[in-house]
């Protein structure tokens, strides 16, 4: 992922780290029906994404989540849930009003 992103001349503040959740929900994807993220991909390349803006999309989710986390540890029982309802809200529509990519 990270090659792919150089090549392409994608900028981040953090490339190995954007390149990190690329891998993150790439392997969440693989789990299947374990979690919502492969049905969320699938959901927003209906709506219209590529797969790698899907990816990018989910991957917005879960650094905003991990980055909540970090913020303020999490006396829930299980952080998953507030990460999954915010996967279900997602839509491509709002992934694209706020993010700078097209």
């Amino acid at each position: 992922m990270l090659s792919y992103h150089r090549k392409n001349r994608f900028t981040a503040p953090n490339l190995t780290a954007h390149a990190a959740f690329h891998v993150v929900v790439e392997n969440q994807v693989a789990l299947g029906d374990e979690t919502p993220v492969q049905a969320t991909l699938v959901r927003l390349m209906a709506e219209g994404l590529d797969r790698h803006d899907a990816v990018h999309a989910i991957g917005s989710v879960l650094a905003s989540h991990v980055f909540d986390l970090f913020k303020t540890p999490a006396k829930r029982l299980d952080p998953n849930v507030v990460y999954f309802a915010q996967l279900r809200g997602l839509s491509a529509a709002s992934w694209r009003a706020s993010s700078s990519e097209p």
